[in-house]
């Protein structure tokens, strides 16, 4: 009996022991074969638009792990990033690499812009010495396909925009510690940067580049013959697109498609990756506040007009009426600038120009029944705006220059009906200061409602 027990308990330690020795082969085998490349991007805080960047960066990555490349996906993030930043970046399955802000040398050059303060912690990509190459990213990239072949470049590939400028928002890499160390001895001795970015820095560090290609494409198939540009819309075979436009123009933002047509690719990438929970409850409130402003302005327009004519008036009829044009004119700019400014910038576009046109429509509302103006004088505008919408998002244009002209020829045909609503409204507010009633402070309101609606 004893016999038997003690065979039993050394099968189990066998047992035991094959499956602890079976554990550490896996993790030996996953320690040994580590990911040789990386696709990188960083991210700062200090500007207003930390929080867009950082839904743009996590819209990028995702859509990496989504196109299953074989690389790491890492984000250079400053020690000032929130936590939770981090955390979110993580859980999507991001390695996060925390580093000081490099100091910029270059902020009191002439030229300096304060929003590349500190986009010289790109030079970090070079730092990361655990791999082969590293594609360095600005977060405004979303990625069509598979881009793994970017990794078959040499010590440094990038894109030239001009003869002798090359863009830093999409580059190849190879890291070396000692490259990341010189580099930083020229920012202390202050190299020339003509821009007193990363850009800049680049372009004069690797002078040499201007004599030398910028992809070699092995003999292996490869569909990736060089990194060029292409300015073509749509952009057909591309496997990445970079949006190095304006910065209140970048993809994420609601107001950039249709102006920027890609916008919407952008916007799809998100939907699909990210999501938009964190801004579909500020509009669904916008959009109730919106409606309710429209219906008690509608109930209430009797009482809102006396607010504004219903008194005695000891000052001259030419006051009263310089003052009523300067009010109404900037109360009518205001319902077409302030919903604008209110709605979350990085909401899809098919909620945000809805929004903006129900949020423009319901403040115009207000001006119209306090001043009693004509409704049609007053949207004109609103009514403009959709018209340009529908000439921009026309998606049958032979190319981008055709596409410009239809706009302007809209723009150059809507541009007098803009200009005569306005006179008509000025012209509206003159009777109404004329008329014995307004000046006596006996206004007729159903005659003028009559007229009005």
């Amino acid at each position: 009996m004893g016999w038997s027990a003690g065979l039993w308990w050394w099968l189990v330690a066998v047992a035991a022991a094959a499956a602890v020795g079976a554990a550490e082969g896996e993790v030996a085998v996953g320690a040994a074969a580590p990911r040789r490349h990386a696709y990188a991007a960083m991210m700062y805080m200090g500007t207003p638009r930390d929080y867009e960047f950082y839904v743009a960066t996590r819209v990028m990555m995702r859509s990496l792990g989504r196109l299953s490349a074989t690389a790491d996906r890492v984000v250079i993030a400053s020690l000032d990033v929130p936590p939770r930043w981090v955390q979110a970046l993580k859980d999507d399955g991001v390695k996060v690499v925390s580093v000081e802000n490099l100091k910029n040398p270059y902020e009191k050059q002439e030229n300096f812009n304060m929003r590349f303060k500190l986009t010289l912690n790109k030079l970090y990509a070079w730092s990361l010495v655990s791999y082969e190459r590293v594609v360095m990213l600005d977060s405004d990239n979303i990625f069509l396909q598979n881009t793994d072949e970017l990794f078959q470049c040499g010590q440094f590939c990038a894109v030239f925009i001009n003869p002798c400028i090359f863009h830093t928002g999409l580059f190849v890499l190879q890291p070396s510690m000692a490259v990341f160390k010189n580099m930083l001895r020229e920012l202390a001795v202050g190299r020339e940067n003509p821009d007193g970015a990363d850009q800049g820095f680049l372009a004069s560090y690797f002078l040499d580049l201007l004599d030398q290609p910028m992809f070699h494409p092995p003999t292996n198939g490869t569909k990736l013959e060089d990194l060029k540009l292409r300015w073509s819309i749509p952009c057909g075979p591309n496997s990445v697109i970079t949006f190095p436009s304006a910065p209140w123009f970048k993809p994420w933002y609601w107001w950039s498609w249709p102006v920027l047509p890609l916008g919407l690719s952008w916007h799809e990438q998100r939907r699909e990756n990210l999501g938009y929970s964190s801004e579909v409850p500020v509009v669904l409130i916008q959009a109730v506040l919106y409606i309710g402003v429209i219906a008690v302005t509608r109930l209430a327009r009797p009482s809102l007009s006396k607010m504004c004519y219903n008194r005695r008036m000891e000052k001259s009829t030419m006051f009263l009426l310089s003052l009523l044009r300067v009010v109404a004119a900037w109360s009518i700019l205001a319902a077409y600038i302030i919903p604008f400014f209110i709605i979350p910038r990085t909401v899809h576009p098919l909620l945000g120009w809805p929004l903006y046109l129900l949020g423009s429509f319901s403040l115009s509302s207000i001006v119209i029944n306090i001043f009693l103006l004509h409704p049609f004088s007053v949207l004109t505008t609103w009514f403009g705006i959709i018209g340009a919408l529908f000439v921009m998002s026309f998606p049958w244009y032979l190319n981008g220059v055709v596409r410009a002209l239809a706009v302007f020829a809209y723009a150059f045909c809507c541009a007098p009906l803009i200009w005569a609503s306005l006179v008509k409204t000025m012209s509206s507010l003159q009777v109404l200061v004329e008329r014995d009633a307004f000046r006596l402070g006996e206004p007729n309101q159903n005659a003028e409602f009559t007229k009005v609606y």
